[in-house]
């Protein structure tokens, strides 16, 4: 009897020797993500001084909505600047949480905590976004709290229009930053730390940015403008090992501006006339990142519409996909500008961005600006998302330098024609489950579940058995790993 039983049970259980899907295949694979800024309340809260019950309400509303629409990751601005929207022995708490720098919630709670354990309930990563050397957002209007690091260092501080930098040329701002990120990263269950484009800031005409007095004290041999991008080298640098000298497995992602360099002043840069650039005017050197291996995404911001006559989405994307030197590319596109002005009212301008984008063979995905954008289903996008680009889910990409360990396949036990019992090795961390449905070069996600899942009701998930493509489940692992296929028989 035991014997018979387990030959039973044996043949209920399905390993295969199929292909594995590409990681590059985007029918599988895909980045899927929302940008949501919290200086000066663009997204997140509405506004300051909302109670915790109506901050988590608007919270898990965003998080609803974006998940409606296919996205699979958020980008959360939990530092906008020097400041924290998290409780920090080492920058105050945002005013933009609660109307003045320092102050805390009340009665207390820790809304990244609360951010992070939502979005992954959601089956959806948590990057947390930080600005590297914004301190104060507007000199006259901000709230500064006696804590503040403007207020304990003045000297690591440059003026420049109507905010406040942090000084890209000292060491002591570079230590300052990594103790930031190496408290983030310890303390909390982020998968990546992510920063945009402001490094040093976007010129203002007629206006030196203040450093002169700091770069003759430590020149290191450089002109001015090869210093410059050297701190912000150094800087970048710094938190790639930071980041993975504590947790191994976190992302640090870089959202740089869409042009690294025009081609009149590089024969390596792109057919476009940007007034600045990456390289040029933020000094930030995207490219030199990408090749020593100190970054492991970018996110390039461009939001230009395809035939702009002086930056063209299309130049600029097929760019990107030729220099992103074997790291996970994922294109940022300007939601915020539909209904801005001819192009934008188009609403097939998305639609197009989305298409082009997956056609190139280096891109792996999507990021939106912004959160907010979404609201009024600005060009009935949202629909476009939900009944036709995002239809099905997508998993998220793998980094595969990253991976810490190898995910085994589950176990399947069919128990009807429409149900299955799933085993999962004792010790095997396992962050989700998913049903794929095809064959060879060609899967789709059909479903995408807790790893958690003990049983499966293919009926109750909407698939239908009798298709006549075939249906696997696989088991993924924390850094986005995927198991060998076992099919659903």
């Amino acid at each position: 009897m035991k014997r018979s039983t387990l030959g039973l049970l044996m043949l209920l259980i399905f390993f295969s020797a199929a292909a594995q899907p590409n990681l590059a295949d985007k029918n599988v694979f895909e980045f899927r993500g929302v940008w949501i800024a919290t200086v000066e309340n663009i997204d997140w809260p509405s506004k300051r001084g909302l109670s915790n019950e109506a901050q988590k309400q608007e919270f898990i509303a965003l998080l609803d909505l974006h998940q409606k629409n296919g996205m699979n990751a958020i980008i959360m601005q939990v530092r906008p600047s020097a400041d924290a929207l998290y409780p920090s022995t080492l920058e105050p708490w945002s005013e933009y949480l609660m109307g003045q720098q320092g102050l805390p919630p009340s009665p207390f709670y820790d809304p990244l905590e609360f951010m992070i354990l939502e979005t992954h309930k959601r089956g959806m990563e948590f990057h947390a976004w930080i600005n590297p050397y914004r301190a104060v957002f507007n000199i006259k209007k901000s709230s500064i709290a006696p804590s503040h690091i403007t207020r304990l260092h003045p000297e690591w501080f440059l003026t420049y229009g109507d905010k406040k930098y942090f000084n890209p040329g000292l060491p002591q701002v570079w230590q300052h930053t990594n103790r930031i990120v190496r408290d983030l990263v310890s303390r909390y269950d982020i998968d990546a730390i992510h920063m945009d484009d402001y490094f040093y800031p976007y010129r203002i005409a007629g206006k030196e940015f203040p450093d002169e007095k700091s770069y003759v004290k430590n020149k290191r041999g450089l002109s001015k403008e090869d210093w410059r991008r050297s701190n912000c080298d150094t800087i970048v640098k710094q938190l790639y090992a930071t980041i993975h000298q504590i947790k191994p497995a976190v992302q640090f992602g870089i959202s740089p501006f869409g042009v690294w360099r025009n081609k009149s002043k590089d024969p390596r840069g792109s057919e476009t006339k940007a007034g600045q650039t990456n390289y040029d005017d933020l000094y930030a050197d995207i490219l030199l990142w990408l090749e020593k291996g100190w970054v492991d995404y970018i996110a390039p911001q461009i939001y230009w519409e395809h035939g702009h006559p002086l930056a063209n989405y299309d130049t600029i994307i097929d760019w990107w996909s030729k220099h992103s030197f074997g790291k996970n590319l994922y294109i940022g596109h300007g939601m915020y500008k539909a209904g801005t002005n001819t192009p934008w009212r188009d609403k097939n301008e998305l639609p197009y961005q989305i298409k082009r984008e997956r056609e190139e063979e280096n891109t792996r995905g999507s990021i939106y600006f912004s959160s907010s954008s979404f609201k009024n289903n600005p060009n009935n996008w949202n629909d476009s998302l939900q009944q036709n680009y995002y239809i099905k889910p997508a998993l998220l990409p793998t980094i595969p330098w990253l991976v810490q360990y190898e995910v085994a396949a589950p176990a399947v036990v069919k128990k009807s024609d429409n149900t299955y019992q799933i085993n999962q090795n004792q010790g095997n961390k396992v962050k989700q489950i998913a049903i794929l449905q095809g064959s060879e070069k060609h899967f789709t996600v059909a479903a995408i579940l807790s790893g958690e899942t003990k049983f499966i009701n293919l009926n109750a998930l909407g698939i239908d058995k009798n298709n006549p493509q075939p249906y696997w489940i696989i088991a993924i692992g924390k850094q986005n790993q995927i198991s060998k296929l076992v099919a659903l028989p």
